[in-house]
Parts: structure tokens; C-alpha cells; sequence
């Protein structure tokens, strides 16, 4: 049987094919110029540098021409910022290097610490917050390298002795926690800045032996039962920021004026009569806030006097000496209520440093007198 054999023309073949491909090309280009012209198209441009900028860490504002992103200059901007994108690999780096000294714990699953941790003493942080871990393990003393220990609103009930080791610690935070007692070893550690020990609303003293630390330029022990200012604080000599607000407080040492670095003094909510003069002799103090105190009479020496204070807060002071009920039971809604007004102190006084329209000279008093 024999075979049937088709013959093309290679030619007629070859012709067709590239009118085919000629019009498929044109299709394209059209269809590219139509993409071009299309507002979908502008929004995935946009959207695409909104990516890219927020993923390197780049302001978009950098990109934008009336409103928009002016895709046209991002290339050219990209060149001329090249240095700014080393710049931003090499603070990625940084950062990432950083997180492998950093340990972060939160959440009130935990009960205590992972027994991982011990292995990691190159730690050069902790964070811990919001757990319901009651005490810090004693090989703590092993972390040698540790500059930051950030313990707040845990259920920590006292300090390991063992902390008196990390003599390069600089940040200590164990604010509103369970702390009754504050050890004494703390003292050794010799290179503490800040101190944050505040809500803790059953501290009543400090042991003498924090009279070392004169490196502390920050204590907050504010919400706690103190009833005088510790003999320790006022040793510290590089002491510039003091909050002892919310205590029982009934005088202020008449040597306070020890505190010759002294800027900022939170006093609010104790149960001061008067102010002692001394506080006049301090020559940095420029923010005072003794307001919800039992203050008899205006301390006009300390309103009148002509040293860098320039705000004095004094309100609900009332004339005449009125009783205050002590708290018999703490409940989880006090310090919730406490974290809540130190935050809000902290937000209105850095709203008060950054007011740049109060000259230097400026001395404003606020104050309230019930009759």
C-alpha cells in the first residue's frame, strides 16, 4: 500500500507565521501603551513603591509630588540615595545583630523563666513583662554582660542577692510588681543609671547601702508607701530626675538641697504640709508638681524664687489639713489606677518640656484652694 506524502511551501509558511507574529506584537505593544495610560496601572506603581518604601525603611514622603508618588523620579532618587540604603542595610544589621543579645519573654502563660536561659549568658538584655513569674532565678549572678534588666508588671516578689554581681548593669525595672524589700546588694551595682522600683505599693524603705550608686541619674518610686525620702536617694549625687509621688509622705528632708543635679521632683499625691525652704538652693530644678497634697500655705519663696524653675504645679491643696483613710486592701484595680496615672504624668510633663513658646524665664504656678 503506498503512502500519501504532503508537499508545503516552506515559503508560504514562513510568510503567514510572521504576519502572525507582526500582529500579535502590534496587540501587545498596544496593549502595554493602554496599561500605561491606565489609572489600575498608576495605583499598582503606587502601590508597589509603598511596598519597597516600607520594607527598606524609607520615607514615602520622599516619592511624593502633589499628593502622589512621582514614579518618574524614583530611579533617579534611588541613585542619589544609594548611600542611604547602605546606610539603612547597615542599621539592619546592626539591629539584627543587636536582637541576639536581647531576651524577650511576655505574656501571662508563663509561670517562670524557660531553662534555655541559663545557657544564654551573653545576654546583654532582658524584657520581661506582663508574666506571672513570682522570682528571678539566683544564676542570674552569671550574666556578667547584662546592661539591661526590664522587669515591669510581673508578680516578682523580691530580688535575688545574686543581682549585686551584674556590675555593669545600667537599667533596672521592676515597677509594679509584689517587692517588699529591696536587697542590699543592689548597692554594688556600681554602674546603675535608672531605678525604677514604682508600683509596687508596699515598699516603705531603701537599704543605706543604694547610697553607692552614684551613677543613678533617674529613681522612680513613686506608688509605694515611703513615708519620707530615703537617706540613700539623697546621696545620690548625679540624681536628676525624682519621682516619689503617690506615698506618705508628711515633710521633705530639710538637706534635700543635697541634690545639687536635681531637675525634675514629682511629689504629687503624699500628704505634705508645707515645703521646706531648702528647696530654693537647688540650682537645676526646673519642674516641681506637688499638686493632691495637704499643703497649709503657698510656699511663696519657693514661687518667687528667681532660679531655672519655670513650672509649679500646686492644685487640690486645700488650706486646712484634711484625713486621708489608708488603703487596708491592694487590689488589682489599684495598680491598674496607678500605671494609668503615671503614664498620664509622664505624657503631660514631656508635653511640657517640648512647649518651646515658655521663655526660660518663665515661672508658671497652677493651683487650686478650697475655702
Amino acid at each position: 500500500m503506498g503512502h500519501q506524502v504532503i508537499i508545503f511551501d516552506f515559503s508560504t509558511v514562513r510568510s503567514m507565521w510572521e504576519i502572525r507574529v507582526k500582529k500579535h506584537k502590534e496587540r501587545q505593544k498596544k496593549e502595554k501603551e493602554r496599561l500605561t495610560q491606565s489609572a489600575l496601572e498608576k495605583i499598582r506603581q503606587e502601590w508597589d513603591v509603598m511596598q519597597e518604601c516600607r520594607r527598606k525603611g524609607i520615607p514615602q514622603a520622599a516619592y511624593l509630588k502633589n499628593g502622589f508618588i512621582d514614579t518618574n523620579s524614583i530611579l533617579d532618587k534611588l541613585e542619589q540615595n544609594s548611600l542611604l540604603f547602605k546606610k539603612i542595610a547597615l542599621l539592619n544589621k546592626t539591629e539584627k545583630e543587636r536582637n541576639k543579645f536581647i531576651f524577650q519573654l511576655s505574656g501571662e502563660d508563663w509561670m517562670e523563666f524557660p531553662d534555655s536561659l541559663k545557657e544564654q549568658t551573653h545576654l546583654k538584655e532582658w524584657h520581661v513583662n506582663n508574666t506571672k513569674i513570682t522570682t528571678i532565678p539566683a544564676y542570674i549572678a552569671l550574666f556578667q554582660e547584662l546592661r539591661i534588666l526590664q522587669l515591669s508588671s510581673n508578680k516578682i516578689t523580691d530580688l535575688p542577692v545574686e543581682i549585686g554581681c551584674l556590675k555593669t548593669l545600667k537599667e533596672l525595672n521592676v515597677s509594679f510588681n509584689c517587692l517588699k524589700t529591696i536587697p542590699p546588694e543592689l548597692g554594688d551595682c556600681e554602674n546603675l543609671e535608672k531605678l525604677d522600683l514604682s508600683g509596687n505599693l508596699e515598699l516603705e524603705e531603701l537599704p543605706f547601702e543604694l547610697s553607692n550608686l552614684k551613677q543613678v541619674t533617674y529613681v522612680d518610686v513613686s506608688a509605694n508607701k515611703f513615708p519620707s525620702i530615703p537617706v540613700c536617694v539623697l546621696r545620690m549625687s548625679s540624681l536628676q530626675w525624682l519621682d516619689i509621688s503617690s506615698n506618705n509622705l508628711k515633710d521633705l528632708p530639710q538637706d534635700i538641697d543635697r541634690l545639687e543635679e536635681l531637675q525634675t521632683l514629682l511629689l504629687h499625691k503624699n500628704k505634705l504640709t508645707y515645703l521646706p525652704r531648702s528647696l530654693v538652693n537647688l540650682p537645676k530644678l526646673n519642674l516641681l508638681v506637688v499638686s493632691g497634697n495637704d499643703l497649709v500655705q503657698m510656699p511663696t519663696a519657693i514661687c518667687e524664687s528667681t532660679t531655672g524653675l519655670k513650672f509649679i504645679s500646686l492644685k487640690d491643696n486645700p488650706l486646712e489639713t484634711t484625713s486621708f483613710q489608708e488603703t487596708v486592701e491592694i487590689t488589682e484595680s489599684d495598680r491598674d489606677r496607678e500605671l494609668f496615672e503615671k503614664e498620664f504624668m509622664k505624657a503631660y510633663i514631656t508635653d511640657l518640656r517640648e512647649r518651646e513658646s515658655v521663655p526660660c524665664y518663665t515661672t508658671k504656678v497652677s493651683f487650686s484652694l478650697q475655702i
